[in-house]
């Protein structure tokens, strides 16, 4: 018996490469469109949590066959949200709030298949260095956090930036491959 198609419900390469690190190779990669808006008293976790699961969702729903992985990442500091910097001065402003500081990293995963979608929180904890405006200028002329919660992308150059992780480190990258690896088990799907 031959295994269900595995559907990517993310555009990330990241996710892409972390899922290659485990022998995971989706067969196909289809976005989710959904609003990621944060729900108004909404927290980090749950925002991730019902994110991943929306992804899940709306992909499943167009590919009813097949397992359908999504998840989403939300950088918080205490409940203040950081989503994806919409332009320079916003990745500034950004990192001259997480300069110095601890802020927690939440990934959302769910699975999608046969009807039923399982689904984890990770959390992980960043701390940052106290970052000098010579140290933050350079970062986003570098380009590096366009498209990554936070305004910044540790698996780069901001990784000069960290003093401490509590936790997993792929999760912030964008994909806790443990609990991917568990939930597509959980779901009948394993790589070959």
């Amino acid at each position: 018996m031959s295994r269900p198609e595995l559907v990517l419900a993310s555009a990330s390469p990241r996710r892409v490469e972390l899922l290659a690190l485990v022998g995971i190779v989706p067969d196909r990669i289809e976005p989710a469109d959904i609003d990621e808006t944060p729900l108004k008293d909404e927290t980090p976790p749950r925002l991730a949590a019902r994110l991943a699961l929306g992804k899940a969702q709306a992909v499943a729903a167009r590919a009813p066959d097949a397992v359908v992985l999504a998840a989403d990442t939300v950088v918080a500091v205490g409940r203040r949200f950081l989503e994806k910097a919409a332009d320079e001065a916003e990745a500034v402003r950004f990192l001259k709030l997480l300069s110095g500081r601890n802020h927690r990293v939440f990934t959302g995963v769910a699975v999608a298949a046969g009807g039923a979608i399982r689904h984890r929180v990770v959390e992980a904890r960043v701390s940052f260095k106290v970052l000098s405006d010579a140290e933050i200028a350079a970062y986003v002329r570098s380009g590096e956090w366009k498209g990554k919660a936070g305004g910044y992308g540790i698996q780069g150059r901001a990784g000069a930036f960290v003093t401490r992780i509590v936790g997993s480190y792929p999760a912030i990258v964008g994909l806790p491959l443990f609990e991917t690896v568990n939930l597509l088990a959980g779901a009948g799907w394993r790589a070959e």
